[in-house]
């Protein structure tokens, strides 16, 4: 029988330095859940749902230790700027999302880009040029014979000379270009690999007792000593536990409060 974790458990004895968030942003329709979908079960649902808010929880054993992934899967239609602006400032890796086909998809990643950029270093008490936020821009659904509507050179000029911003052409559909997707983003963001897809065992959930920490380091992977499992029935956390993560993150909080740093 299948534990049902309280809100109280989220954390399972994680340190706070094993536990990141990866946001994925973008206008509606361009496959951000079908991402998120390949990322947690390697497959894609062909019936499209709008998303509203969609929260994910992935934990690791990674060679002794343990890591906690949060994933939070944003609604395209933004239709409260603050929650969205919340979701930006918990995040530590961010994805975005434009659809190869749809200018309007594209330049809402530009908007998305120069926002992130401007609520790190508003947070962390930085300069946007000098602010390390590990992102990734998907120009999505290259498997398609579309109307190409993004040119190279926009993307070049979008991406180019941030070290900390990669480019991928992807088809989520067929799983194009995904996997190294992901390498390049935690790469970036000093993250174990394994936490790819295909770098891991999977662990069913009917094994709850891989929850708790002691179980996690413990346990053998006939691939290696990396092994990871989609939390069953994880939540959102809370706003106030939202700022409280925020304030662990954040590099120079003080400042950024008297700054007018603020969800607003």
């Amino acid at each position: 029988m299948i534990k049902k974790m309280s809100p109280s458990e989220n954390e399972h004895d994680i340190p706070a330095k094993n536990c990141h968030r990866m946001v994925i942003l973008g206008s509606t329709k361009v496959g951000k859940t079908a991402i998120i979908s390949r990322f947690l079960n390697e497959k894609v649902d062909d019936q499209y749902t709008p998303t509203i808010e969609d929260f994910h929880r992935k934990l690791y054993g990674i060679r002794g230790e343990v890591y906690q992934l949060d994933i939070l899967d944003t609604s395209g239609n933004h239709p409260f700027p603050a929650m969205r602006r919340l979701s930006i400032l918990t995040g530590d890796v961010f994805i975005l999302v434009f659809s190869l086909d749809s200018r309007d998809s594209f330049q809402e990643v530009q908007r998305l880009k120069r926002q992130i950029y401007e609520s790190k270093s508003c947070l962390r008490n930085k300069t946007k040029e000098n602010v390390d936020v590990p992102l990734v821009i998907c120009g999505n659904m290259c498997d398609r014979d579309l109307n190409r509507e993004v040119q190279e050179d926009e993307i070049e000029q979008l991406v180019g000379g941030d070290k900390h911003c990669a480019y991928f052409e992807i088809s989520a559909k067929k799983n194009t270009n995904v996997d190294q997707m992901f390498q390049t983003l935690f790469t970036m963001a000093k993250l174990p690999t394994e936490m790819c897809p295909g770098r891991h065992c999977k662990v069913s959930v009917q094994y709850c007792e891989v929850l708790h920490r002691k179980s996690f380091k413990s346990k053998k992977c006939k691939d290696g000593n990396a092994y990871g499992i989609v939390a069953p029935f994880a939540r959102r956390p809370s706003v106030h536990s939202d700022l409280m993560y925020i304030k662990e993150k954040a590099v120079g909080g003080s400042q950024a409060k008297e700054k007018g740093c603020i969800i607003c």
